[in-house]
């Protein structure tokens, strides 16, 4: 009996022993899952965010060109008014 009984702690000793080595790997395994997930998550964030900035860049480089373009207009046309007369 008492030697059953020691077995059976030796037993428990080792169980107990590698519980905190496989804990971690079992929460490591769900935790990379949702890494994964929070990293593809990230890029599509990322990538929208680029597109708008692009959208803006574009939309505010259109409004300078037009405004010079309309500023180097009038401009002629002041030079050639002055130049008739």
């Amino acid at each position: 009996m008492k030697k059953s009984r020691s077995i059976l702690e030796g037993l428990l000793f080792v169980a107990l022993s590698f519980t905190p080595a496989i804990l971690p790997t079992i929460t490591f395994a769900q935790t990379d899952k949702s890494v994964k997930q929070d990293v593809k998550d990230a890029g599509h964030s990322t990538k929208e965010a680029t597109k708008k900035t692009g959208r803006k860049v574009k939309s505010g480089t259109k409004k300078v060109v037009n405004k010079s373009a309309t500023k180097t207009a009038e401009g002629a046309n002041k030079v050639a008014d002055k130049t008739k007369q």
